[in-house]
C-alpha cells in the first residue's frame, strides 16, 4: 500500500492522507551458497544475477585464489540436482591451489547483504594480504574525473531505478569511462561481482582503474579494493577509521562524501591532481 500526504488540508488543518493500493516492485535477496569442489564454503545473502562472477570474487578478495590460472571450472548447480540448487555456485580450483579448510570455513563465512565479515573468526583472518603492490601504482585522476563518477554510476543502475533498494559498485578507467557495473543488496556482493568479473576477464590487477561504490567505504571495501590490485577506492559516503588505516598502509587512495564537485581524500592524495601531498594525516 502506498500511503503519502497530499497537499489538501484536512478539517482539523493536518495534510489529508491518500492511499493506494497496488502492485511495487522490490529488489530481490536470496541466500547463494559457494562451494569449492563440492564442499560447502559461504552463505551470501544477494541478489540473483551474476553470481559466478560474485563466487569467483569472493574467493579472490578472502585470499583462497590469486587470479584466472587457479579455476578450473565455475558453475551454477541445476535443479535437477537437489532442492533449492540453483542458488548454489560450485567452484573447482586447480589442483596446485590449496584447498580451504571447508568445515572450517562454512561456519566462519555466513554473511549479511549488509555485512560482509560478520561471520569473520577474528580480525586478523580479515586483514589478508593482497598478491598486487597498489602502492607503486603511478595513476593520477583529475578531480573533474572524480566528481562525475556518482552521475555516472547511478545513470547505469538499471535495477536501482525499478526498485529504489540496490548498491552499486562501478570499475572506470582513470579518465571516467565505465569498463563494468554490478548491482547488489549487498555493498559488498556488489564489488565481488565486479572484482570476479575481472577475474574471469583476465583483468588482474585492476592497474591504472577506480572502483566506485554506492555506499559508504567500509573495511572489507578497501580490502577487497587490495586483492584486487585498484589503487584507487571512492565513495559517495564516509569512511571508517579501519578503512583509512587499511588504505594508508596499502598505498591505496580512498575518497569519501564523493558528491557532485566536492570530496574528501582521506588516504593516498598523490593520485589526486591538484591535491597537495604535504598533507596531515587523517584523524
Amino acid at each position: 500500500m502506498d500511503v503519502r500526504p497530499v497537499a489538501r488540508p484536512a478539517p482539523s488543518g493536518a495534510p489529508e492522507v491518500e492511499a493506494r493500493i497496488g502492485p511495487d516492485t522490490l529488489a530481490a535477496e536470496e541466500p547463494l551458497e559457494i562451494r569449492v569442489g563440492g564442499g560447502p564454503l559461504a552463505v551470501t545473502m544477494r541478489t540473483p544475477g551474476d553470481d559466478l562472477d560474485l563466487a569467483v570474487g569472493f574467493l579472490l578478495t578472502e585470499g583462497i585464489i590469486r587470479g584466472a590460472d587457479d579455476v578450473r571450472t565455475a558453475k551454477l548447480c541445476s535443479g535437477d540436482e537437489e532442492p533449492n540448487s540453483y542458488n548454489v555456485a560450485d567452484v573447482r580450483l586447480d589442483p596446485a591451489v590449496p584447498a580451504p579448510e571447508v568445515s572450517v570455513a562454512a561456519r566462519n563465512f555466513y554473511t549479511t547483504s549488509s555485512c560482509g565479515v560478520c561471520g569473520k573468526a577474528s580480525i586478523d583472518a580479515v586483514r589478508t594480504r593482497s598478491a598486487f603492490d597498489v602502492a607503486t601504482d603511478p595513476v593520477t585522476v583529475a578531480p573533474a574525473v572524480l566528481a562525475g563518477l556518482p552521475d555516472a554510476l547511478r545513470r547505469r543502475q538499471r535495477a536501482f531505478d525499478v526498485t529504489g533498494g540496490l548498491h552499486a559498485a562501478g570499475l572506470f578507467t582513470a579518465d571516467g569511462e565505465l569498463v563494468c557495473l554490478r548491482e547488489d543488496v549487498g555493498r559488498h556482493n556488489a564489488v565481488d561481482k565486479v572484482v570476479g568479473w575481472a577475474v574471469r576477464e583476465r583483468r588482474l590487477p585492476l592497474a591504472g582503474h577506480v572502483l566506485m561504490v554506492s555506499g559508504r567505504a567500509s573495511f572489507e571495501l578497501c580490502q577487497k579494493a587490495w586483492m584486487a590490485g585498484l589503487p584507487i577506492l571512492a565513495a559517495v559516503s564516509a569512511p571508517s577509521t579501519l578503512a583509512v588505516d587499511l588504505a594508508t598502509e596499502a598505498g591505496l587512495t580512498l575518497v569519501g562524501f564523493l558528491r557532485g564537485p566536492t570530496f574528501n581524500v582521506y588516504a593516498g592524495p598523490h593520485r589526486v591532481q591538484g591535491i597537495p601531498t604535504a598533507t596531515t594525516p587523517a584523524d
